[in-house]
């Protein structure tokens, strides 16, 4: 590893997720996609497990030395200690300034656009994502004219069951909540021990941005869709 690049909480973090990469199998198809050098959007289905798009960013970083840069959720930057640890470990508070700042400061910066909501798929909505009212990441890219670069992990939705469940989606509404009844290995939530594979392509480029902002947006939709229409062919392509 290029541990010179890393500060003591990255490096840390990063040792961490090396057993469960390990547990994991977890192996990249398509490294060759990501840029070796400038700005772009590393996008990633979100699991209930979460640590998936860490194990890629792991791999990403063993292979290219190139440090992932994350989008975190407000929340974590208004504890005293946590706000500390968060600008450590390489995430910055989740604002489309930020956003673009580190797109053109040259920064590889990670997304996963379903968030929580997608996370809290159940096992019926398994290898496809909820993107359908999420812009955002579309928005950013045209903005900052920078790629997008898909990574597409299949099994990351069965390292868990999730089970549907009407509270769910009522806690999420009302309190932005992660409220979920799933289960790992036999019924506990030790995560299932299966391989897991990220799937790269090459990289999407972006429109160009309009500056009618109703333009913009109509743009944007349609290069939300053309992304969203990637990431769910190869889900589909490579599940079990």
């Amino acid at each position: 590893m290029h541990d010179a690049t890393l500060n003591p909480i990255q490096r840390r973090f990063l040792s961490m997720l090396e057993p469960m990469a390990r547990y994991h199998q977890h192996t990249v198809e398509g490294m060759a996609h990501i840029p070796e050098q400038g700005g772009f959007l590393l996008v990633t289905n979100h699991s209930l497990a979460t640590y998936d798009g860490f194990l890629l960013g792991l791999a990403v970083y063993k292979a290219t030395g190139r440090v992932p840069t994350g989008l975190g959720d407000d929340a974590l930057f208004k504890v005293p200690v946590l706000k500390g640890w968060a600008s450590q470990a390489g995430l910055y508070p989740a604002s489309p300034e930020n956003a673009v700042r580190l797109l053109q400061e040259g920064e590889m910066v990670c997304l996963a656009p379903g968030g929580m909501w997608e996370a809290l798929r159940p096992a019926q909505e398994r290898y496809r994502v909820r993107w359908d009212r999420r812009l955002g990441f579309a928005r950013l890219a045209m903005q900052a004219q920078v790629p997008i670069v898909i990574a597409a992990c299949p099994r990351g939705d069965d390292i868990y069951t999730v089970y549907d469940n009407p509270l769910t989606e009522r806690v999420y509404r009302r309190f932005k909540l992660p409220f979920a009844v799933a289960r790992g290995v036999g019924p506990t939530l030790i995560p299932n021990k299966i391989p897991l594979t990220h799937y790269i392509p090459k990289a999407i480029q972006p429109p160009e941005a309009p500056t009618d902002p109703e333009a913009f947006e109509k743009a944007a939709r349609i290069f939300r869709d053309q992304v969203m229409g990637q990431m769910n062919e190869l889900l589909f392509r490579y599940a079990p």
